[in-house]
């Protein structure tokens, strides 16, 4: 018996777990969980600061190229959907409808967005502009013109929202390297494989915007 003992004791010096340190252990766990599940009911608890809106469709305003429009939209209406069927902006496309291609690429307050994944309700007043809103009258970008003369253009779903991607870096980068636009238009996919003429489509309107 004496024996037995010491080797317990043994034992539990060797840092097996004793029934007095699993009964200590159980109670701070169980101590730590309901601290946890106050915390969890307090913070919801707390009242909504959001405005909630639907099930109905409801009016909404945003500014569309420079253009205050005016719109009435179901909540999980996308900003792709708002601009294709509520205002006939056809120019960005929908493709993948999932944020993967990028085709659907506008910008939302002067940073490109995936369309297709952002809400219109969600738009509020930053200003949105679309492919329709590049060119100038008549007069096409630079970056629209370069487009054409260098065959960047095959099946054309995936053009629109490479050459919103393409001007973006051009905007805010005058004198973009060949890795440059590589990285500004790394997540527009093209099936043409048209990759090559995109590049010197862009870096050929960056000259010529000098």
């Amino acid at each position: 018996m004496k024996n037995d003992k010491d080797k317990s004791s043994k034992n539990a010096g060797k840092g097996n777990l004793s029934r007095r340190g699993f009964l200590r252990g159980a109670g701070l766990t169980t101590a730590g969980t309901v601290m946890l599940n106050s915390s969890v009911l307090a913070f919801e608890s707390q009242p909504a600061t959001g405005k909630a809106f639907g099930p109905d469709a409801v009016t909404i305003e945003m500014k569309v190229n420079g253009e205050l429009k005016s719109l009435i939209v179901e909540p999980r209406t996308t900003l792709a959907t708002a601009l294709r069927d509520h205002l006939g902006l056809t120019g960005t496309k929908v493709v993948c409808d999932r944020g993967a291609c990028s085709a659907c690429t506008v910008w939302l307050d002067g940073r490109p967005v995936n369309s297709c994944m952002t809400l219109a309700l969600d738009v509020g007043s930053r200003p949105v502009e679309t492919i329709e809103g590049l060119a100038e009258g008549n007069e096409l970008h630079p970056l629209q013109e370069a487009f054409i003369e260098h065959d960047a253009s095959q099946c054309g779903y995936c053009t629109p929202g490479m050459i919103m991607s393409a001007a973006h870096l051009l905007k805010t980068n005058p004198n973009p390297t060949l890795q440059d636009v590589k990285k500004a238009t790394r997540g527009n996919l093209c099936r043409c494989g048209t990759y090559p003429h995109v590049f010197k489509a862009t870096l050929a309107a960056a000259k010529k915007m000098k």
